[in-house]
């Protein structure tokens, strides 16, 4: 098959890696992938990698009529099979292009928290939990997969050597690290980031030795930053260090004892063999056990309010202090967060699963005339939502990451009919 990948972005980030992680990991199974991507950090991976890439500009509309344009040329240059679309900007503008080349079949990804209503229904749709899938099926989505994000267990295993992350950051090579891996953002992230930061300074200031790296860039960095320094005045130490973006992260998994984390950035932590402690938002954190794995299994690797141990700082405070105490229950877990993570969420599995997807697509494609009447709806539900983010524009209340600001999962036909 002659696939065509377009990730909707090119910075450090899950959904991203994921996407061009599995364009490699489908090529390696025999197929001509292509990447169609803006600028951005990810473009070398994609490189390094060996495939083509096709550029399109950074600034545009999104969607963006002028880059839909560009995918049918594509699509048609390159006789491409299957347009591969990662959440939803970039999946309605593949939905465009295929209609201006009905050939292409377009599958898309969403591992963002929610299916927003104007996704285009007639679309193969692949979501990272089964909760989530079950909301989309509900919501009237013809087809609905459950494509969980994936790890590369070949790069991102426990024998990284993380002693020179270490060094570079200033970071005592004997004292625990706990370490987040994430986007500085409001969006589903600061709640845990600064949770994480209290924690550990409280801890710090209680005599526990234990120290906290962040790694990663984003809006919320000021609001994070001043945070820890707060931890630190508290703890009179440095006891967290932020470090910025860096473009290859396994050093810091590897030199941590201890992963916070959520999404994809939990499962890499896990592929390292690192012991995690889950969180979300409304105080949730949540240690990953063999008892707790199947909550995540379903609902992804996040929540929302209290878990076992209560909710807020003193819930995630009392999880990290389990870990530092019990040098024994962090191999444990952390052996088991490595298995469990092999035997579900391996590259190899996904890509596979992912090439199942693509035959179907091609094999069961859509009448025209239902593609037609899906595209309208799509439209017009856009030109709502678009409607309605001005109007929050206008009143300041606008959010900048709609399918991640709030986890609300694809709503039924009926129930948006009614609102």
């Amino acid at each position: 098959m002659r696939i065509l990948v377009y990730p909707h972005a090119m910075e450090i980030g899950g959904s991203q890696l994921n996407a061009v992680q599995l364009a490699g990991a489908v090529r390696d199974l025999g197929h001509r992938v292509t990447v169609l991507s803006e600028p951005g950090p990810l473009v070398r991976t994609v490189h390094e990698l060996g495939l083509p890439h096709v550029p399109i500009p950074a600034e545009r509309r999104r969607p963006s009529p002028a880059v839909a344009g560009r995918l049918a040329r594509v699509v048609a240059a390159r006789d491409i099979d299957v347009v591969h679309g990662h959440e939803w900007p970039p999946v309605l503008e593949a939905f465009a292009g295929s209609c201006l080349h009905r050939r292409a079949a377009v599958v898309g990804s969403v591992m963002s928290m929610s299916v927003v209503p104007f996704f285009p229904r007639t679309v193969p749709l692949l979501v990272g939990t089964e909760q989530i899938r079950k909301a989309a099926v509900a919501a009237g989505h013809r087809r609905v997969g459950l494509l969980e994000p994936p790890v590369d267990t070949d790069t991102d295993h426990p024998g990284v050597d993380g002693t020179a992350f270490r060094a570079e950051h200033g970071l005592a090579p004997r004292v625990p690290l706990v370490a987040m891996v994430c986007r500085l953002v409001p969006e589903l992230k600061l709640e845990g980031l600064l949770a994480a930061c209290d924690a550990v300074g409280e801890l710090a200031r209680n005599g526990r030795g234990v120290q906290l790296v962040i790694v990663g860039e984003g809006r919320s960095r000021d609001e994070v930053a001043a945070s820890a320094e707060r931890a630190n005045a508290a703890a009179g130490a440095r006891v967290v260090t932020l470090t910025g973006e860096i473009a290859d992260p396994r050093p810091a998994y590897a030199a941590a004892d201890i992963l916070v984390g959520q999404g994809g950035s939990a499962l890499r932590g896990m592929s390292f063999g690192k012991p995690l402690v889950v969180i979300g938002e409304q105080g949730y954190s949540e240690l990953l056990t063999p008892d707790s794995a199947d909550a995540f299994l379903r609902a992804g690797w996040y929540g929302q309010g209290p878990g076992s141990r209560g909710s807020g700082v003193p819930a995630l405070r009392d999880a990290l202090d389990e870990l530092l105490t019990e040098p024994g229950r962090r191999t444990e877990l952390g052996r088991y967060a490595r298995e469990l993570v092999l035997r579900r969420f391996s590259l190899r599995r996904a890509a596979t699963l992912l090439e199942s997807e693509y035959r179907a697509a091609l094999t069961d494609p859509v009448p025209r005339p239902r593609r037609a009447g899906d595209a309208a709806h799509s439209a017009a539900a856009l030109l709502r939502y678009k409607i309605t983010r001005k109007y929050q524009g206008l009143r300041g209340t606008v959010r900048t990451d709609d399918a991640n600001a709030t986890p609300v999962l694809a709503t039924p036909p009926a129930q948006k009919e009614a609102g």
